[in-house]
């Protein structure tokens, strides 16, 4: 198990229970999955190469091998044809996803340029939070020599919270850096 996974188990659910006023122990608020996303449109313009260079950026940084995503239409606006690759999604369950929430917020958040704290309009009224980071180089395993140019991703972490406040308090006490 990892840090975060018995921290969970031993102090987070109790506190969470009693604070919440939870009778039942399967009640309390946890961790669903978290899912990664990120748009490849402008990186194919620039260079059709790039595909494979964030396709491996993002391997490392989750630990995992993304899925590409295709256009189900064409969107004539848009210059998107029907099948042309868009994106790239990783969802994170277990053990890979309490070390990527680890990461996240003891290593990433901290090292983000002009960081000043989450926002709390993150939540979608269901107790899953979204967040967005401008570019990957934050993270330690891209380093310097990472693919040419900087892509940004969406990050949505959900959770079995019923409201925004219990998906808060999760959050909180995963020691989320969020405004006060």
């Amino acid at each position: 198990m990892t840090r975060l996974m018995l921290k969970y188990k031993n102090e987070i659910a109790p506190a969470l229970k009693s604070e919440l006023q939870i009778g039942n122990v399967y009640g309390v608020p946890k961790l669903d999955k978290i899912v990664i996303n990120a748009g490849v449109g402008r990186v194919l313009q620039n260079n059709p190469k790039g595909l494979e260079a964030v396709t491996a950026a993002l391997a490392k940084i989750t630990g995992q091998k993304p899925v590409i995503t295709r256009a189900k239409k064409a969107i004539s606006g848009f210059k998107i044809r029907e099948g042309q690759t868009v994106g790239l999604v990783v969802t994170l369950r277990g053990k890979r996803m309490y070390d990527f929430l680890d990461k996240l917020v003891n290593i990433v958040m901290p090292r983000t340029r002009d960081f000043r704290g989450l926002s709390r309009s993150g939540f979608d009224h269901s107790g899953n939070y979204n967040l967005g980071l401008r570019e990957h180089m934050v993270f330690p395993e891209i380093g310097e020599t990472g693919p040419e140019g900087s892509f940004g991703f969406q990050i949505t972490i959900a959770t079995t919270a019923k409201n925004d406040n219990d998906g808060y308090a999760l959050l909180k006490k995963f020691n989320f850096p969020f405004k006060d």
